[in-house]
C-alpha cells in the first residue's frame, strides 16, 4: 500500500481539508456509486492490491463476525457485506475519515452489516471467521507486526485471514515471519501459514485456525 498527497493515510486525522466526491466502481459484481476524499489509501478506486484480493479469495464466511483491516473508503469491508448479508462486518482503520467514509458509504448501499471504526472499538472476546486485508505495508516493520499480532489470533475455530501483499514488499518474508511468530506466541492453536496463490506482483498470504483447537489469549 502507498501514501496518498501530503498525509499518509494512515494519520489519525488527515491534515489535508475535507472535501467528499462521488466514486463510482465495481463491487461483487456490480457498480456501486459511493463516496471518497483525500487523505486517505486510495482515494480514487479500488487499488490493485485490493482488487487482487477481491477477485482471488475464496468466498468469505456466510455468517458470524468477519473483519477488514485497514478499511480506507470501505472497498474489501463493501464487499464482504454483499457477499455475505448474514454476517456482520467490521473495519477498522486509525483514520477517521477512512471509518467515516466506509460507514457512509455502506448507509448508500443499504448494508446494515457494517461496523467500521478504531480498533479500540470491536469488543476484544468477539472471533472472526474470515478475515480479509491489505495490509498496511508502509507502516513500518514493528507497526505491521503488532497490527497482524492484534488481530490474526483473533481467527474463530475454522476461520481462515487473507492478506495481499506485494512480492517485492515482502511478501515471502513476511510470511516466514508469520509461521514462527504465531507457532511461538500461540502454539495451542496450530496455526497454518501459507502462500494461497499469486496473481502478477502480488501474492495472497492464507493464516488458517484448525476446529477444535483453544482460542489464545
Amino acid at each position: 500500500m502507498g501514501t496518498q498527497g501530503a498525509d499518509h493515510y494512515f494519520t489519525s486525522q488527515p491534515s489535508t481539508p475535507l472535501k467528499r466526491r462521488p466514486l463510482t466502481v465495481f463491487l461483487a459484481g456490480a457498480e456501486r456509486k459511493l463516496q471518497t476524499a483525500g487523505g486517505i489509501f486510495s482515494p480514487d478506486g479500488v487499488d490493485k492490491g485490493t482488487a487482487v484480493l477481491l477477485n482471488e479469495a475464496p468466498p468469505p464466511a456466510a455468517g458470524g463476525h468477519l473483519l477488514d483491516i485497514g478499511c480506507g473508503w470501505g472497498p474489501v469491508a463493501l464487499t464482504l457485506a454483499l457477499r455475505s448479508p448474514a454476517a456482520t462486518v467490521h473495519a477498522v482503520d486509525v483514520n477517521e475519515r477512512s471509518i467515516d467514509l466506509t460507514n457512509d458509504n455502506a448507509r448508500a448501499l443499504g448494508l446494515d452489516n457494517v461496523r467500521a471504526s478504531t480498533p479500540d472499538g470491536v469488543d476484544p472476546e468477539l472471533r472472526f471467521n474470515t478475515i480479509w486485508s491489505n495490509p498496511p505495508i508502509r507502516v513500518g516493520k514493528a507497526e505491521l507486526h503488532s497490527l497482524l499480532l492484534l488481530w490474526l489470533p483473533r481467527l474463530a475455530n475454522g476461520g481462515a485471514a487473507y492478506l495481499v501483499v506485494q512480492k517485492n514488499l515482502g511478501a515471502d518474508s513476511l510470511q516466514r515471519w508469520l509461521a514462527a511468530e504465531l507457532a511461538q506466541q500461540f502454539p495451542e492453536a496450530g496455526f497454518k501459514v501459507s502462500r494461497d496463490s499469486t496473481h502478477k506482483a502480488f501474492r495472497i498470504l492464507k493464516v488458517f485456525r484448525p476446529d477444535g483447537t483453544q482460542e489464545g489469549t
